[in-house]
């Protein structure tokens, strides 16, 4: 019986996906501490065809899982483990931030500031996007779980992946809207707020076809041999689509970094599927990333708070400017910055992990910070 339920454990573990997660999140964090050049100019926007638009490899990641998990799915439970998983986490990591918002509104930029603090909080925490920016993913993977079983019910009658096309050609025609806060200002409230919930929902729209990709990729392991089989056309079309955006977003007609990074995660994946076994192989190496792999969600709730803390500190922008005579520092602070942020996120996560540990043995840490 224990060997049954080790060579269960080792099929429903894939290391390959695993490491693939630990660099999205790195790369979502570079998007939001690497940022270079002012708005506009062709240095900031070969900058962000490069390190942002990470959240497309979660999406994929989070598709790929509920699939790969999906063997005994039973709906009400999955919800549960959701609940205890994703949304208490998410919860408590927001508490920083909420504070923040609400005692340094203008420096943290709360766009709510001057509304009745009890109806702010829940604000606050139904759109993501203000108190913590990149936690705007959960309300809008919460609408994901809620679908699991209509997705699940679609698979089962082979329609669900027929839509792919339709899906991608959606992702195409609507890119990604944004929402700042200095946009906002002598809006309404109920107008901010709308256009946060508005955010929301067209990322869920915008995403949808990299979800079911995801789902589509682990019904279908073996398509992921021929994304590295075909590497060089998908390393053409992924380069052709960068260019495209950059030109476009330059000229101002159009920016979806999306599609590149679809390429990318085919590409990437494919190399990490090929070299699984090197990689395995490496133990140190392996190691390392799987540490990061599991820090991940936890490095995504709280990385925003050390950058907006680091950045108060070294008084620097958001988005570091640069010309062709301080490219090489700019570079320089922008990677210190990185490892610096990252580092402080692991570490912090790791000590109330031990503090959590101490006080009760058996504490769920993931429910209390992710991990």
């Amino acid at each position: 019986m224990e060997n049954k339920v080790e060579v269960v454990k080792k099929k429903s573990f894939l290391n390959y996906i695993n490491v693939f997660r630990g660099l999205a999140i790195l790369l979502i964090i570079m998007g939001h501490v690497m940022q270079i050049g002012n708005a506009g100019t062709l240095a900031h926007i070969i900058n962000c065809e490069i390190i942002c638009g990470g959240t497309a490899l979660f999406i994929f990641i989070s598709g790929f899982l509920f699939h790969h998990l999906s063997g005994k799915f039973e709906y009400k439970n999955y919800l549960s483990k959701k609940w205890t998983n994703v949304i208490m986490p998410y919860l408590i990591t927001a508490i920083p931030g909420i504070l923040l918002c609400l005692y340094c509104p203008t420096l943290y930029k709360n766009a709510f500031d001057g509304l009745n603090p009890f109806l702010q909080i829940p604000i606050f925490l139904s759109v993501g996007r203000v108190h913590n920016v990149p936690t705007w993913f959960i309300p809008m993977i919460i609408i994901f779980f809620f679908c699991s079983w209509l997705l699940l019910k679609l698979e089962k009658k082979g329609l669900l992946y027929k839509l792919l096309p339709i899906l991608f050609i959606i992702t195409i025609v609507f890119p990604r809207v944004d929402v700042e806060y200095s946009n906002l200002l002598g809006l309404s409230y109920s107008a901010k707020y709308f256009a946060y919930i508005y955010y929301v929902i067209h990322g869920f729209i915008h995403f949808l076809s990299l979800y079911i990709f995801g789902m589509f990729c682990s019904s279908k392991k073996e398509i992921i041999d021929k994304f590295y089989d075909y590497r060089l056309i998908v390393f053409i079309l992924m380069i052709l689509s960068s260019a495209i955006d950059i030109y476009t977003t330059y000229k101002g007609i159009y920016c979806n970094y999306t599609i590149s990074k679809t390429f990318s995660i085919m590409l990437l994946l494919g190399y990490l599927k090929h070299y699984d076994e090197f990689i395995l192989s490496h133990e140190k190496t392996n190691k390392t990333l799987d540490f990061i792999a599991k820090y991940s969600f936890g490095l995504f709730f709280i990385h925003w708070y050390w950058l907006f803390i680091y950045d108060q500190i070294f008084n620097l922008p958001g988005v570091v400017p640069v010309d062709i005579t301080n490219f090489i520092q700019v570079i320089g602070i922008v990677i210190l910055r990185f490892v610096a942020v990252t580092f402080l996120s692991i570490l912090s996560l790791y000590i109330g992990k031990v503090i959590l540990l101490k006080i009760n043995k058996n504490a769920n840490t993931r429910m209390f910070f992710g991990i």
